[in-house]
């Protein structure tokens, strides 16, 4: 067997295995961008106004890094609804006013 031969063989061999992997690349990024138009068109848009009644998402650790404890507080007031997304609002029994983020919260 000629040795020009063989090295003639194998770099073909690894621009067969180049172009798989560029065409493996091309389909994944195709799929996740598939996928994230797929969510992005589920996700609801909350919309608060001033004065509506809502729960608050409240999650924090436990003392084991494992264990996330998850609630919703209130109800809750809605007293001011900025541009960016976050809400102002505030506590009825304690009387304390303090800013979330949006999707914190949910319609009461």
């Amino acid at each position: 067997m000629d040795w020009d031969t063989a090295g003639h063989k194998r770099l073909l061999e690894l621009n067969e295995i180049k172009e798989f992997r560029a065409q493996t690349y091309e389909n994944s990024k195709l799929y996740k961008d598939k996928t994230k138009r797929w969510h992005g068109n589920r996700i609801m848009p909350m919309q608060f106004e001033p004065g509506q009644q809502v729960l608050l998402f409240n999650s924090r650790l436990k003392l084991f890094p494992s264990k996330l404890k998850s609630c919703l507080l209130g109800p809750l007031k809605v007293a001011q609804v900025y541009p960016h997304g976050a809400v102002s609002i505030k506590d009825l029994k304690k009387g304390i006013t303090f800013k979330v983020n949006g999707q914190r919260l949910k319609h009461y």
